[in-house]
């Protein structure tokens, strides 16, 4: 039961101790699965005390276990190492601490830690962690690259060497870390976030040296492999060597065989660079070349031809068919003039033939009355009246002497 105090009425300092000892109690011995941090072994003591850490959640838990328990093991408890631990918890009311006394420790197998990622790697997978349409493609020079090592190691060595070796002019922001044991996992999860956070830094490496499985246990955390996949910065893994595949590869956007292999992933080889610039030039100046040939020919095939090679020629055939039309329009334009005048000269004989004054040339008159009426029977005439009388040379006025009998 849960023991009634009030502001009133507290519990005794010694009363809380013993209900935590006696709650305690009741727990009884329980395994415990962890990993192990800070292991104290004193020489001639005759406990070890040693930190059970939780490989997913920031908790621990302290131990002491005899020499004897841990000499029992088959392989020497190690920092680093996962282990289940049977044991029992015990409160000391005088220094009001717990800690668990432990009983047996086992290492964790290979075969459970294997089993253990595969559950992992089912459920991460499931979550599209590994998908590769979330994977993001790798700048072509970047301005800065994030560099997540061991302190001091070889792989920080290879990919410095071998990035600047390839791109002189590369920059690197690094944070040496732990890259196994208890504070790897904080470490680098730390250090990504930080790298993450600089707007210059373009991709980040993360890289560490090969190792056993035990030794890369802290690439296939669940906390890291989220944290790498949150990051908004490509992330490129180096962990190890070819055959060695923590879940972190899986999530990165770039998975690097190795450390040298992930220098040559983030930056462009200078020299190949200079090459590729070199054939373009010599394929720019071929090309060019190769057009003004092109046009120097055509110009060549221009000027050979006659109406280039001599052009007056053209103006002199143009003339000679200009003169030719001229003439036959001249032809043309006679040919008609004359037909026309000799169409007139014809048009005059007939209207002189058929003109009143050709018949007055002749010797004939056009008798009219003084009303302007021709006269054309005597009767039209009779005696008295006044006559006008129309010859080829003029007009005479005459009186009318009235009708002669015709002769028979």
């Amino acid at each position: 039961m849960a023991l009634q105090t009030s502001p009133e009425h507290p519990a005794a300092v010694r009363t809380i101790a013993r209900a935590l000892l006696s709650y305690v109690d009741r727990l009884g011995a329980v395994w415990i699965e962890g990993q192990v941090a800070q292991l104290n072994r004193r020489p001639g003591a005759g406990t070890v005390f040693f930190t059970l850490r939780d490989t997913q959640a920031d908790m621990s838990l302290t131990l002491t276990a005899a020499p004897r328990v841990l000499a029992a093991m088959p392989v020497p408890l190690a920092e680093g190492q996962r282990v289940v631990v049977h044991a029992k918890a015990e409160f000391y009311p005088a220094r009001g601490t717990l800690t668990f006394q432990a009983r047996q420790v086992r290492a964790v197998g290979l075969g459970e830690l294997l089993a253990a990622l595969e559950r992992l790697k089912t459920v991460l997978a499931a979550e599209g962690l590994f998908d590769g349409g979330r994977k993001r493609p790798l700048p072509f020079l970047p301005r800065r690259v994030g560099l997540i090592c061991g302190r001091a190691s070889d792989a920080e060595r290879d990919v410095v060497e071998n990035a600047r070796r390839r791109w002189p002019a590369v920059r690197f922001e690094t944070r040496e870390v732990a890259v196994q044991g208890t504070r790897a996992v904080t470490e680098i999860t730390t250090a990504l976030r930080e790298l993450d956070g600089i707007a210059e830094v373009d991709v980040i490496v993360l890289t560490r040296g090969g190792g056993s499985v035990e030794d890369l246990l802290s690439f296939s955390d669940e906390g890291l492999v989220r944290a790498v996949a949150a990051c908004r910065t490509p992330v490129v893994a180096a962990i190890g060597h070819e055959k060695d595949a923590p879940l972190v590869d899986l999530v990165a956007d770039v998975r690097a065989s190795t450390p040298t292999d992930a220098a040559r992933r983030v930056v462009p080889d200078l020299a190949e660079q200079l090459g590729i610039v070199a054939d373009l030039r010599a394929r720019a100046a071929r090309s060019v070349t190769v057009g003004l040939e092109q046009e120097a020919r055509r110009l060549a095939d221009l000027r050979a031809r006659p109406v280039l090679r001599a052009p007056d020629v053209l103006v002199e055939r143009r003339v000679e068919q200009i003169d030719a039309l001229l003439l036959r329009s001249r032809r043309c334009v006679r040919h008609e003039l004359d037909r026309a005048g000799d169409d007139l000269t014809h048009t005059l004989a007939r209207v002189r033939a058929l003109s009143p004054a050709a018949t007055l040339d002749r010797g004939y008159a056009v008798v009219q009355r003084s009303d302007g009426q021709v006269v054309r029977d005597p009767d039209q005439a009779p005696a008295g009246s006044a006559l006008r009388l129309r010859v080829a040379a003029g007009v005479l006025v005459a009186t009318s002497g009235g009708a002669e009998k015709r002769p028979d």
